[in-house]
């Protein structure tokens, strides 16, 4: 199993960073806007529907506010050819700061490179929607 790593410092507190990560219905408000057009809550199963009418359902594993870690699978409607795919965000304080650390595991493992392109977009797309609507709940 091949594990990618992503992480950016984000001008924002870590409790403001894990508000927004840990709203997990609100993930096309508070993370991607554009990226993502809605999110709808289904149990345990988060329903993400994109700008193209596509949708992904993921599996919310945790929401460990203790940890600031929330993790995730994707179980539905995955773009790309993945057989498994996990993911965890957790958020870390670095001084009046925080770093938002984004760990994925896929398979198959010939899949990270692409993965890892595809996180490192999306990682920047939420460090500045954070940064831009930091102040904001």
């Amino acid at each position: 199993m091949a594990t990618v790593c992503v992480e950016v410092a984000i001008d924002v507190s870590a409790q403001r960073v894990w508000e927004a990560i840990a709203d997990v219905g609100a993930v096309h408000r508070r993370l991607l806007p554009g990226r993502v057009v809605d999110a709808r809550i289904e149990g345990d199963v988060r329903i993400l529907t994109m700008p193209d009418g596509a949708q992904v359902r993921e599996l919310i594993l945790a929401v460990d506010h203790t940890i600031r870690r929330m993790a995730y699978a994707v179980v539905e409607g995955q773009r790309m050819p993945l057989t498994y795919h996990h993911a965890a965000f957790q958020v870390l304080q670095e001084g009046d700061h925080s770093r938002l650390v984004w760990l994925t595991d896929v398979l198959p493992h010939a899949m990270a490179d692409a993965v890892r392109a595809r996180l490192e977009r999306g990682i920047e797309e939420i460090r500045e929607a954070l940064e831009l609507n930091g102040s904001e709940r």
